[in-house]
Order: structure tokens, then sequence, then C-alpha cells
């Protein structure tokens, strides 16, 4: 029998790739490890830079000319939008709040409407009494009145009978002899 040697094709690759990784990277230790090389990187990213800034202010002034918007108009723009949103929501949670007041507002004026009718349906009230008070205040009025006309007749009367006392006794003393009379004094007497 012969003996087989499997072929593995990962595991070459893997080695292979190893390899050629150690080389490249010895090749750019030592390129880079020289004075030189980093005063050119240096100088390079330097003229690299201005020619980046260049060009940044010519597609600035390109895009301006032309009317159209930048990277930095784009940001300014999502700014803005960004701020816009915000007020937006902070609107928002001020209209609800505002919702909110109006209702509340509401059902105190709903409250404040019901106590004013059932305080105009109590000053009906106190007015249909006072209109009553008044009436009977006239009939009141009216009584006193008659009282006092019959006060002034119960005195009339009292002074009617104190003449009339007096004049008895006038004729009692005139007429002591007469016994009729003294019956008629006896009977007005019983008759008080």
């Amino acid at each position: 029998m012969k003996s087989e040697k499997t072929i593995n094709p990962y595991g070459m690759f893997s080695r292979l790739y190893g390899q050629w990784e150690t080389q490249v990277n010895d090749l750019i230790s030592l390129s880079t490890n020289n004075k030189e090389f980093v005063k050119l990187a240096g100088v390079t990213s330097d003229t690299n830079t201005r020619y980046q800034e260049r060009l940044n202010k010519t597609q600035e002034l390109l895009a301006n000319h032309l009317n159209l918007p930048t990277k930095v108009d784009i940001a300014n723009l999502a700014k803005l939008t960004i701020q816009s949103e915000e007020k937006l929501d902070s609107l928002e949670e001020q209209t609800w709040e505002l919702q909110n007041t109006v209702s509340s507002s509401n059902r105190d004026i709903q409250n404040l409407v019901k106590v004013t009718n059932e305080t105009i349906k109590l000053m009906k009230q106190h007015k249909t009494e006072l209109i009553k008070t008044k009436q009977e205040l006239i009939e009141l009025k009216e009584l006193r009145s008659e009282i006092q006309d019959i006060k002034n007749e119960l005195s009339n009367f009292y002074g009617l009978r104190e003449e009339i006392s007096i004049l008895l006794m006038f004729m009692n003393e005139r007429n002591k002899e007469k016994p009729q009379e003294q019956e008629l004094e006896l009977t007005y007497s019983n008759s008080k």
C-alpha cells in the first residue's frame, strides 16, 4: 500500500500568509525607521493638508456660485432641524398643558354656572319671601292703626264711662230719695 498524504489547502494558505506578513512588516519597519522617511512623510502630510484645504475652499466657492449646499450647510441644516424638532416637542407639551388647563377651567366654569343658578334660585325665593314679608308688614300696620283706633275708642268709652259714673253719682246725690235710680245704678254696676 502506498502512503497517501492528505493536502490541507487552508494550512498551506495560513503558512504562506504568515510568511508574507512577516516579510512585509520587516520591509515597512526598515523603511520607516529612518529619519529621511519620517521627514518626507511629514512634508507630504503638510502638503496634502494644504491641498485639501485649497480643495475644500474651491469646492465651497463653486458650491456657493452654483447655489449648491456644502457639507457645512447640510450639517447646519441638520442642527437646525434638530432644534426645530425640540421646539416643536416643547410646543406640543405646552399645547397639551393648555388643553388640560382649558378643560379644567371649563369644569370650573360649569361648576360656577351651577352655583350661580342655585344662587339665582335662592335670590328669587328671598325676593318672594321679601314680597310676602312686605305684604304682612302692610297688614300689620293696618292692624296697628285699627288697634290704635280701638284704643282711642276704648279710651273714649272709658272717659264716657267715667263721665256717666260722675253723672250717676251726681244724680244720686240729687236724687237720694228715689229708689228707682238706685236700681238703675245697681244694674249698670253689675254689667261692668
